[in-house]
């Protein structure tokens, strides 16, 4: 994945209107269903997946501006028109105390579907925990949506909020492309600019650093002590900066912070998916251990923003690059394709087709 354009994600706090949001799950049904019953539930779960597909689908139902709200009300939109039985497909999850309905909304597939909900569990648990903890971005997650089908293929879109920048970000995940939970796993991050300093875990210029973090952990927490303790030569982590030998600081970790890294001695996990699933195991405790590997073994962790993916296919002036003329041209004939042939009213498929057409207008 490539980075592909510019667009921003204002936070915009409030609801969508009621009738706007119920023509959103009118047309989010339509449109959903003549996609599954055409391609399948695996294509509809990798479509969703795609940063542009998802924005340009937020726009058709009703969105004519970019906020954060793009994210939360179309998904909010999918998760009542999409109907497991009807559909083949289980939206769970959502904003703020809806996000953490999720596992128990999973578990409901265990009886909709032939699919283990517990690998549903963990990797919803997965999900969340890497764009919080391995990918230290400043943006906080408040959203997390998980989409499976009946054949237990699934997405998810999180997104986070930087209240000081007051904007969002927000990740997209498919298992259908998913080769590795923790190295380079998204289909595509958006976000209005890319950060100049981010702990980037996922990596792959920080497969060292991980391989020594959890070499750490299984060696015993009374041996980083012997590093930490005292010492006056570390690196601060604690704050989202570049290390600078100009401003060598030290780290604290609490005795809190031993105690999770002694339970998870105890466990011995067998790789950096179970060391970052312990109860506890937040992102100052990842930052240590980063900064010890670093330290000791020289193996520093990537500090480049994992962004990807913005909205528009590139600019008509060649910048950031030239627009992909057969990717942008695909998305608009198979929406105008979807809108044209789904079962709704002649009103209704006019705006969808008149916000698609001020959309395309928009990203030109």
């Amino acid at each position: 994945m490539r980075r592909t354009g510019h667009a921003n994600l204002p936070l915009h706090h409030g609801h969508a209107p009621r009738w706007l949001f119920k023509r959103m799950v009118k047309l989010a049904k339509a449109i959903t269903s003549i996609i599954i019953d055409e391609y399948g539930t695996r294509e509809f779960l990798l479509r969703v997946s795609d940063p542009f597909w998802f924005q340009s689908l937020s726009c058709i139902l009703g969105f004519d501006w970019h906020s954060s709200g793009t994210t939360t009300t179309t998904c909010a939109a999918l998760k009542q028109a999409i109907s497991p039985e009807e559909h083949g497909i289980l939206v769970t999850g959502g904003k703020g105390r809806a996000s953490r309905k999720t596992p128990t909304e999973l578990k409901s597939a265990e009886k909709l579907f032939d699919v283990e909900a517990q690998d549903l569990i963990r990797a919803s648990r997965l999900v969340a925990k890497v764009d919080n903890t391995c990918i230290q971005d400043s943006y906080q997650l408040y959203h997390h949506t998980f989409i499976v089908d009946e054949e237990g293929e699934w997405t998810v879109i999180q997104q986070g909020l930087n209240d000081k920048k007051a904007y969002a970000r927000r990740y997209h995940w498919s298992s259908q492309k998913l080769e590795d939970f923790i190295e380079n796993p998204h289909t595509g991050i958006t976000s209005s600019s890319r950060e100049k300093k981010v702990l980037n875990m996922t990596a792959t210029e920080s497969r060292n650093s991980r391989n020594i973090s959890l070499e750490f952990v299984c060696d015993g927490p009374e041996h980083l002590k012997r590093y930490i303790t005292g010492q006056t030569t570390l690196y601060n982590y604690s704050v989202l900066e570049m290390p600078s030998h100009h401003e060598i600081r030290r780290i604290n970790l609490s005795e809190s912070d031993f105690q999770i890294l002694q339970k998870a001695y105890e466990i011995q996990p067998e790789n950096y998916e179970s060391l970052i699933l312990v109860k506890g195991m937040g992102p100052k405790k990842i930052r240590a251990l980063a900064l010890l590997s670093d330290l000791i073994y020289g193996e520093p962790p990537s500090w480049e923003d994992p962004v990807k993916y913005t909205f528009a296919h590139g600019g008509k002036d060649g910048h950031p690059y030239p627009v992909e003329k057969e990717v942008y041209d695909n998305t608009i004939q198979f929406f105008e394709e979807a809108i044209n042939e789904s079962k709704i009213g002649k009103e209704d498929k006019l705006r969808a087709l008149r916000s698609l057409e001020d959309f395309i207008s928009k990203n030109r």
